[in-house]
């Protein structure tokens, strides 16, 4: 049996196999019922690693163990196997997620903090800085510096940027506003922004940018993330943005955006 390298890569991928599990689990299923040595030709597996495959297909439900001798092995539909695939993810994650809210009452979290405000005494301001790659690690370090303000979040951002921060940071701009934190929004204001500037209205002052183009987010007047390309003309995979610890230039910026900020009609 024939099986092409881009389709087995997919089956890994969606699965979580490894690429013998891949191989026996198709061999089984262009068979229907076989026996071990029978999916290890077909398969061009090992012999000697074939009932370990079905054995670890067999516990995640890939495969059923045909009662009788010689053992025969069959293959559950696909359907089915989607089914107990992301039952077994889900219980999978929920246990992840446990024991890491566990983690958090444990010495361990408190040891690793220690190490964490230990190493960061060491480490010049300035050397606090990266690349950011790809608009999921963006947003994520960007909720992240945005979570640790105490004064002041200056956002500057495109209409479509604005709906995206909207969507995924209102939580977190909720929490600052209760801590007296100052939360300024500068966008280019359309038809589908009016549900979103309500929507966040009430913890962030929202104004109109006009032309002006650029995305940019400043915390505290010290930190920095500015982001490179203009999101309609970059796949998220590959926009990039640079995070920088410089109260020096975050200050220069935030003075710049002040003075553009007066000038700006309220959304």
């Amino acid at each position: 049996m024939i099986v092409k390298e881009e389709f087995l890569s997919k089956l890994r991928r969606y699965f979580a196999l490894n690429l013998y599990e891949v191989k026996i689990w198709s061999a089984l299923l262009s068979r229907g019922v076989a026996t071990a040595g029978e999916l290890s030709d077909i398969a061009n597996v090992p012999r000697s690693r074939s009932y370990d495959v079905l054995e670890s297909l067999e516990r995640k439900g890939f495969v059923i163990m045909k009662l009788g001798k010689p053992i025969k092995y069959i293959a559950v539909p696909p359907s089915e196997v989607i089914e107990r695939v992301k039952k077994n993810m889900t219980l999978d994650a929920d246990e992840r997620v446990k024991r890491l809210d566990n983690l958090k009452k444990t010495d361990t979290i408190k040891e690793l903090n220690t190490l964490f405000t230990q190493g960061i005494e060491l480490v010049d301001p300035t050397e606090l800085s990266g690349s950011l790659r790809g608009r999921h690690n963006l947003y994520s370090h960007l909720e992240l510096t945005i979570k640790n303000a105490n004064k002041s979040v200056t956002l500057m951002t495109t209409s479509q940027g604005f709906l995206r921060k909207v969507e995924g940071l209102k939580p977190v701009f909720e929490k600052l506003k209760k801590k007296g934190v100052k939360i300024r929004i500068a966008a280019p204001m359309n038809k589908e922004t009016k549900s979103s500037v309500k929507s966040i209205s009430s913890v962030a002052e929202v104004k109109h940018s006009g032309d002006l183009k650029a995305r940019f987010c400043i915390v505290d007047g010290k930190q920095i993330i500015f982001m490179v390309q203009d999101d309609k003309e970059v796949h998220p995979t590959y926009d990039i943005g640079i995070w920088v610890t410089t109260p020096f230039y975050a200050a220069a910026m935030e003075n710049l955006f002040n003075n553009v900020w007066k000038g700006l009609k309220k959304a």
